[in-house]
């Protein structure tokens, strides 16, 4: 026993390098900024997977367990599920691909999905021509094929559940790439599952909806402005923020806020990002 304590103590007394911590919390930095991303999917799956054991609720069936992250989301009407979840790299491009299905009773769920995958195929048809087109002018214009072999297209299509309760899901689908110059688009979805209908800001605000959302905006976009009076935000004649209507993006927030959105440069200059306002009444 004794020898068994004085080994332990050895153990422990060890001395650890200085440097190497230093290059392990600079390896951890440099980690969690380039997977963060992967490695939330990766880990939002793991705990899916534990809740799938537990309670033994998976309904998955075979064609789409090949082809799917595995584990759904589950909600009392529907789940959204990953049919789709690779990375890989083929002829120059690096492909993170993420598709999200809802499995749910009902046309709307059925129109989704395909509205989705549409969407998805022409984004990743696009990419490829983009790319094709790219290189061509790139040789043709004095560059060689041992530089363009230096070269990548990143091609991201992924989604994000802004919230969900037993009937209603909130999510945007992501499609991206980045190479020359970076291209995005998102796309909202905002469902009432229970009676098979898109959700609208008029439901969520009532009949005042245009006033409420255009009232609170304005409020956000003058507190944006510093002590000098500049803002990001463009003026309404400049091709800044006028009003809503019925095409305006928005998303839910987990406690029920919709989050009126813009793309980049539509409102704003780039700084500002993608625009997102709260909708909250005074």
């Amino acid at each position: 026993m004794n020898e068994f304590k004085q080994a332990k103590e050895d153990y422990n007394a060890i001395a650890i390098p200085e440097q190497l911590d230093g290059l392990t919390r600079a390896a951890i930095r440099q980690g969690k900024r380039k997977y963060r991303q992967r490695r939330f999917r990766q880990s939002f799956t793991a705990l899916a997977a534990c809740f799938a054991v537990l309670f033994g609720v998976l309904n998955l069936s075979p064609t789409a367990a090949a082809v799917a992250a595995d584990i759904p989301i589950l909600n009392g009407l529907f789940k959204i599920m990953t049919i789709q979840n690779y990375t890989q790299k083929e002829n120059g491009i690096d492909y993170q691909v993420s598709v999200p299905e809802i499995e749910a009773a009902g046309p709307l769920a059925q129109q989704i999905n395909a509205a989705i995958q549409e969407k998805v195929d022409a984004h990743l048809a696009k990419t490829r021509q983009d790319w094709a087109d790219y290189q061509e002018a790139f040789l043709a214009t004095g560059g060689t094929q041992a530089e363009l072999a230096e070269r990548e297209m990143n091609v991201i299509v992924d989604y994000e559940i802004k919230s969900q309760t037993d009937t209603r899901v909130s999510f945007v689908v992501t499609l991206a790439e980045g190479w020359v110059a970076a291209f995005e688009e998102r796309y909202y979805y905002n469902l009432d599952l229970a009676n098979n209908q898109p959700l609208t800001l008029e439901m969520l605000l009532g009949e005042n909806w245009v006033q409420i959302c255009n009232e609170s905006i304005q409020r956000d976009i003058a507190a944006s402005a510093d002590e000098t009076g500049f803002s990001y935000f463009f003026p309404p004649e400049e091709g800044g923020f006028s009003t809503v209507d019925a095409d305006t993006t928005f998303y839910i927030r987990a406690d029920g806020v919709p989050v009126v959105t813009f793309a980049k440069y539509e409102i704003a200059a780039g700084a500002a990002g993608i625009p997102e306002f709260p909708i909250t009444a005074e």
